[in-house]
């Protein structure tokens, strides 16, 4: 391993991004192979590790540092692994000590808002590219979804069923 802290953000960075398990593959694989950290054959063993060994499969990674760099290695892929999550807890300590102050609320309210008015301008272009295959039937449906969701008495799980069955039923 000739820059350990390389080798340890493009870790860091795979564990950040993904959700577990083999997530974390394609950006392992593209920056590990690249830089010459590892190989294929290396993919392929600690893969073959993580699906036998007991335990969380997304541990695989561990294997892979070791492999490719040793006992250094799987500390450094180990620690990478762990970091997310703690650093999740921490903030949301953090958080826990302050979401009642009126400008948090005012943050998270405004984030909130921006949020949905992002989806709001992505599904605007979709809708009006043409590439999602937009009609009356289409647009009928996305209504009454956002008519359910906004008095807030159905779950979203269920909109989300429902509509794919009206999906199924109109489109079949």
């Amino acid at each position: 391993m000739s820059d350990p802290l390389l080798y340890f953000w493009f870790f860091v960075k795979a564990s950040l991004f993904s959700s577990g398990g083999t997530g974390n593959l394609p950006s392992l694989h593209a920056d590990l192979i690249t830089a010459g950290f590892a190989t294929e054959s290396q993919f392929a063993e600690s893969l073959t590790i993580g699906q036998l060994a007991p335990g969380p499969n997304g541990l695989w990674s561990v294997s892979l540092g070791y492999l490719t760099g040793g006992w250094g290695g799987a500390a450094l892929a180990l620690i990478a692994a762990l970091l997310p999550p703690f650093l999740i807890l921490a903030v949301e300590r953090l958080y826990r000590r302050i979401e009642s102050h009126p400008a948090v609320e005012g943050f998270v309210r405004g984030l909130s808002l921006a949020i949905v008015g992002v989806f709001v301008v992505i599904l605007g272009r979709l809708l009006l590219s043409g590439a999602g295959g937009m009609d009356y039937r289409s647009l009928l449906l996305v209504l009454l979804a956002i008519g359910l969701a906004s008095i807030r008495r159905v779950p979203i799980f269920a909109i989300i069923a429902l509509a794919g069955g009206a999906g199924i039923l109109l489109y079949r």
